[in-house]
Order: structure tokens, then C-alpha cells, then sequence
């Protein structure tokens, strides 16, 4: 028998979790840019080299800024985790594969040290990191962001273009098979449709992103667009059309389901991604941006701590 007293024993008090999941940032990060691979290969199909330098270019200032900002800050670096990586390809696919060095180098410092660094770090910014840096340089430079004053070919259109000035008509006989292959005009990764859409259902079947969110995202796309459509088919679009145009399926997958900038729990995702996805089509129809995707999700990012109080109500609760 021990000797040792009860009141000799070491207990140890400490905060969950106990037990580790075994996910890692890193790990998650490895994830979405093997999602992204077959996005990046189509954009530089279509697009050639200048798509390959600015995407590189993004990612070596995003990624160079991160360490900077950490050493100054006296933080042990963590470009590592590949999440600068990733927010900065993000960054790069909303831009055309045209734009100018120091509008891409800009838009990355952007990125990381308003975006990110700025609210503390990974998992602290209350707004996409990616589409901070977009936001600020497409409104300081809106022809420099523009695909169709950048364009580098005329093989292709750009359908919501067409679609804004001229009417539902002048887009009915664009294919849906073009428009998923990404042949139109439009950011260099964003209108790599098909891409970006297996990429996107493997991170969600794997658990990587919430699917209640990009659910969500693509039905607020699909029933306004049908209810304008259905009220005038002549002018609206169909709901495929805007499904398949733009950014919808990159900001549904990609940009709306950050974690840090959006809900945690089941109900408040899907009245995010639908909210998120409603007012990319009210903002395509009234507004001035053909597109509509990384506004509306800005948008949406703002209501996400609201959204976050629709909680449960407890088990024995009134």
C-alpha cells in the first residue's frame, strides 16, 4: 500500500481542450491550396505566363510582408502555417492577369498587414483577409482592376458586362459549358468555374470548409436571381447564368467561409451564406460592380457577429 496522503497529491488545473483533434492550420491550409491547384493551372491556360507572375508575385509579397510585420511585432514567425499563402493566391485570383507589379505587391501588403496583422493575426480579422487588400485597390484603381480594360485577348466576353448594359437577351446564347470551362472574361482565377467548383466540394466533403455556408451562399444566389428571372426574363438572367459568372462559386467555397470572418454555428452560417448570396445578386442588378461577389461578402462579414448571437436555447431554458 502507498504511503502517499491525499493531501500530498499534485492535481493540475488547466483550460480545454484536453484532447488535441489532431487538425492543424497547417494541415488545413495544405488542403485548400490542393483545392486551388486545378483552379491555377486552368488561369494560367487561358491567361499564359503574366497569370503565373501575378499570382508568384502575390504570394512571395504577401508571404515576405507576414514575416516582416511578426519581427516588428516580436512574434516567433508562422509563414509556416501557409495561411499568408493562401490569402494572397485568393488575392491574386480577383485580379486581371494583366495588372501592373506594384498594383499586385500593394494589394498583398494590403492584405496581410490590413487584412490581418493589423487585428492581431491568424484567426483575429473580423473581415476576409483577401478581399480587404482587393477592396481598397478597386476603389482607388477601378480601371487597373477592371478584366475588360486589362483583358490580354479578345477570344473571350465578359458575360455580366454584356448582361448589365445590354439585357438578359444579348447573354442567351453564351454556353454553360463555356462559362464552367472559364472561357470568359473575368479575373484571372475567379472565372475558372468548373475549377474552383470540384475544389471546392473536396474541401467541403473533407470537413475543411463549412457546407452549411456554401450551401447557403449559392441558394441566395439561385432563388433571387430565380425571382428576378421569373419576373422579367427579358431583362434578369437565369439562375445558372449567375451561378456560373464571376466570382460566385470562388467567393461560395473560397472567400465566404474564412473562418475567422464568418458564423460558427449551423443556423447563423446558412443565414450568412444566404444572406451573402442574395445581395450579390441585388448588388449585380442596382448596383455599379458587374460582379458583386467580394462586396456582398464584405458585406456579409459585418453582420457575422450579429449573426453569431443567434444562439440555442438552453436545455431546461424558458
Amino acid at each position: 500500500m502507498s504511503n502517499t496522503s491525499p493531501t500530498s497529491v499534485l492535481l493540475s488545473v488547466s483550460a480545454s481542450p484536453f484532447w488535441h483533434c489532431g487538425r492543424t492550420v497547417r494541415a488545413h491550409r495544405y488542403h485548400t491550396l490542393l483545392a486551388l491547384l486545378p483552379a491555377v493551372l486552368l488561369a494560367i491556360w487561358h491567361w499564359g505566363l503574366p497569370a503565373a507572375r501575378v499570382m508568384a508575385l502575390a504570394i512571395v509579397t504577401g508571404v515576405a510582408v507576414e514575416a516582416l510585420c511578426q519581427r516588428l511585432m516580436g512574434r516567433e514567425l508562422s509563414i509556416d502555417d501557409f495561411s499568408g499563402v493562401v490569402a494572397c493566391l485568393l488575392f491574386a485570383f480577383l485580379l486581371p492577369a494583366a495588372s501592373p507589379w506594384w498594383l499586385v505587391m500593394l494589394g498583398a501588403t494590403l492584405c496581410i498587414t490590413l487584412g490581418k496583422m493589423a487585428f492581431g493575426g491568424l484567426g483575429a480579422n473580423p473581415l476576409n483577409t483577401s478581399l480587404v487588400g482587393w477592396a481598397l485597390l478597386y476603389v482607388s484603381w477601378p480601371v487597373l482592376m477592371d478584366p475588360n480594360a486589362m483583358q490580354l485577348t479578345t477570344q473571350y466576353i465578359d458575360p455580366l458586362v454584356r448582361l448589365k448594359y445590354f439585357g438578359a437577351e444579348s447573354v442567351a446564347s453564351i454556353s454553360l459549358t463555356d462559362l464552367l470551362l472559364g472561357k470568359q472574361i473575368g479575373a484571372l482565377g475567379a472565372s475558372q468555374t468548373l475549377a474552383l467548383l470540384l475544389g471546392g466540394i473536396y474541401l467541403a466533403t473533407r470537413g475543411i470548409i463549412r457546407w452549411e455556408i456554401s450551401a447557403g451562399f449559392i441558394m441566395g444566389v439561385v432563388v433571387m436571381a430565380a425571382i428576378f428571372h421569373t419576373v422579367n426574363p427579358v431583362q434578369y438572367a437565369s439562375p445558372f447564368f449567375h451561378m456560373l459568372t464571376g466570382s460566385t462559386i470562388l467567393g461560395a467555397f473560397f472567400l465566404a467561409t474564412e473562418p475567422a470572418s464568418s458564423p460558427d454555428r449551423q443556423i447563423p452560417m446558412m443565414f450568412y451564406g444566404l444572406l451573402g448570396g442574395a445581395m450579390v445578386i441585388i448588388i449585380r442588378i442596382f448596383g455599379e460592380y458587374t460582379d458583386g461577389v467580394p462586396f456582398a461578402i464584405l458585406l456579409v462579414n459585418l453582420l457575422s457577429p450579429l449573426l453569431d448571437s443567434i444562439r440555442p436555447k438552453p436545455f431546461g431554458g424558458k
